[in-house]
């Protein structure tokens, strides 16, 4: 019997934070602790991970057909040591071609790109959850025209892979204002921002499916929905649209709700 997998939006902090040091040195230990703990939260070891990161989009969706994806260090002014990471997790051509294949069947205009490497949206998270890097590893990108519907739509279409001991995981955070974090004033404010918007984001995931993904379709008139991702800076939130897609009609759950740098993060499981 082949295990069905759930779908997932996992926070995957900023930078290489899970490793540096910090002060106070357990800044990020409550999100790296978290994701440590996913795998056993698994009915087995999934075949081959799907990951939508918040840092590559494309103007169609794009899977990553690369045979042996390289690492991209797409952060900048971090510790010389965070830029020689490594997670050697071999890529998946053929399940790349067949997400493409998926989701232009469903209407979505999708291809598949043989050179792009994982980005550390992908491998920073995956370090922890899969610190292995023996299984299989597909990075997803965003569509650049941030059509929520459009996402819920792309995880449906990719839901049927669950079945096959595929893993979805949509990764980035739910609160995330670039702008903002520069802000003495914003930061004052920003845990209500954060608690506002979490509050209606655990309502929305864990919603029956059709309201679930109504409400998700039109996060931008949540509370403090734009505070928590500005116009056209979203592609940190649209990763759990496409997890929640691919939930179909299994439940949502919120699985972590902690506050980081004072502000609260959440993450959710489908299935």
């Amino acid at each position: 019997m082949t295990a069905r997998m759930p779908a997932f939006y996992l926070p995957h902090g900023a930078g290489p934070c899970f490793f540096m040091d910090w002060n106070p040195p357990e800044m990020w230990k409550p999100m790296a602790t978290f994701l440590e703990g996913i795998a056993s939260t698994l009915p087995d070891r999934p075949k081959a991970i799907v990951v939508v990161s918040g840092h590559w989009e494309e103007s169609a969706f794009t899977a990553g057909a690369a045979s042996d994806p390289a690492l991209i260090y797409d952060y900048y002014g971090f510790p010389a040591h965070t830029y020689e990471l490594t997670y050697s997790a071999p890529g998946a051509p053929d399940l790349a071609e067949k997400i493409a294949r998926l989701l232009a069947n469903a209407g979505l205009p999708a291809r598949a790109d043989l050179s792009r490497g994982l980005d550390h949206g992908v491998f920073i998270p995956l370090k922890l959850v899969f610190p292995d890097a023996t299984i299989p590893v597909v990075p997803l990108s965003l569509r650049s025209d941030y059509d929520a519907a459009a996402h819920v739509a792309a995880g449906r279409a990719l839901a049927p892979l669950r079945d096959e001991s595929v893993l979805i995981i949509g990764s980035g955070m739910s609160f995330h204002n670039m702008a903002g974090f520069r802000d003495p004033d914003f930061m004052a404010r920003a845990p209500g921002y954060a608690a506002a918007f979490t509050d209606w984001l655990n309502s929305a995931t864990t919603a029956v499916p059709a309201q679930r993904e109504q409400m998700l379709g039109n996060w931008e008139s949540a509370p403090a929905a734009r505070l928590a991702h500005p116009s056209r800076a979203e592609e940190h939130l649209l990763p759990l649209m496409v997890a929640a897609g691919a939930g179909g009609d299994d439940a949502g759950t919120c699985i972590f709700d902690h506050g980081e740098m004072g502000m609260r993060i959440a993450g959710y499981r489908f299935g």
